[in-house]
């Protein structure tokens, strides 16, 4: 026989609550009707006790599922050993947890899968809302959601189509002044270790990484596709290094792919920063605690995270009408010893010059 102590009803909680069987169902399944004093103290005997609605009892009745959904198509493997997933994942928590909601994750190998998703949990009355990460060039997912009327936000937008709101990621000003300190430390040729041009994000990064060296007058300036992982980041180390004209200088997406080509730059028997320096769009313990410390960008994973999700629940209480989308505020870049070196800097380029680079895919 099981010592596990029966499972708490509704009319318990109401009861523990000092309320009616009708205020604790209006409040635990975020309807209005409850004061949000009283809303507090019901959640909170809920929370004491453990006490969660039956799935199958809140779908035929259509409440809320208290529920926010995160698909994520990539390689399970490849997002559970980058650090920015867990970061921005506990920002959005942060957020939700306070408003009672829980966060769903499901990893897919596909969009075509994660629409499939949505679809479930849409028929399901799974979640509330989801959170689109990795916007894709001519992604489907907006107008799927749109379609299935779900409500939505996009982390990294904005939408170029402006189907879903978004927290926006400006790409140019950081690759700009990722380029601009490669410049002025008196690196000629540069290049750029990204992941797969399909993400909409990653093509705007390689835009402005050209846009930058054009600017800046670099003869030299080379992007590498990968696809994330550390294998393909060691081969486009080793293709890059290994070339008659090879850069001075490698900019790295994540720190997967610059722990990997640190490793591969070392096998080559070159070192950092005398021979080539380094630079990762990412600031994570991880490049900080590299030997040498990794110059790299300090974007606020926790914090972008928190904006997603306080976005996504004034979409949800109705209070984002004439909100726009938001923006993350630009990272400043943070200077360590991966990019420091004895060249003599260059001195700024022309207005005329600033054409006269050449870019090679």
């Amino acid at each position: 026989m099981s010592d596990r102590p029966p499972r708490l009803t509704l009319r318990d909680i109401a009861g523990l609550a000092g309320v009616s069987e009708t205020a604790a169902s209006f409040a635990l399944n975020g309807k209005p009707g409850v004061s949000a004093k009283t809303r507090q103290r019901i959640l909170a005997v809920a929370e004491e006790h453990g006490w969660e609605p039956h799935h199958a009892a809140k779908v035929l009745t259509g409440a809320k599922s208290q529920t926010v959904g995160l698909v994520i198509a990539r390689s399970a493997r490849d997002v559970g050993s980058e650090s920015f997933f867990m970061r921005f994942m506990t920002g959005l928590q942060s957020v939700l947890s306070k408003r009672g909601q829980s966060l769903l994750l499901q990893m897919v190998d596909s969009v075509e899968a994660e629409i499939d998703t949505y679809r479930r949990w849409h028929l399901a009355n799974r979640v509330d809302a989801v959170i689109l990460v990795d916007l894709r060039v001519d992604d489907p997912r907006p107008d799927a959601l749109a379609d299935l009327g779900m409500p939505a936000v996009i982390a990294g937008g904005p939408d170029p189509r402006g189907r879903l709101p978004a927290v926006t990621i400006d790409d140019r000003e950081p690759m700009r002044r990722i380029i601009e300190h490669l410049h002025f430390t008196g690196h000629e040729s540069v290049a750029y270790v990204c992941g797969t041009g399909e993400m909409l994000h990653i093509t705007r990064r390689i835009d402005a990484f050209h846009g930058g060296a054009r600017e800046m007058g670099l003869p030299g300036h080379f992007v590498m596709s990968t696809d994330f992982s550390a294998s393909s980041a060691a081969r486009a180390t080793r293709l890059l290094l290994s070339s008659g004209d090879r850069p001075t200088a490698l900019v790295y997406d994540n720190e997967i792919l610059a722990v990997a080509g640190l490793g591969e730059i070392r096998r080559l028997g070159l070192a950092v920063p005398a021979d080539v320096c380094v630079v990762v769009w990412e600031d994570t313990l991880i490049a900080s605690a590299m030997e040498p410390p990794l110059t790299a960008l300090g974007r606020d994973a926790f914090a972008f995270g928190s904006d997603v999700a306080g976005r996504l629940m004034a979409t949800l209480d109705g209070t984002a009408e004439g909100m726009g989308d938001t923006a993350e505020s630009v990272p400043e870049l943070i200077e360590r010893s991966s990019s420091r070196c004895d060249r003599v800097p260059l001195a700024r380029p022309s207005s005329g010059a600033a054409g006269n680079g050449t870019a090679a895919r």
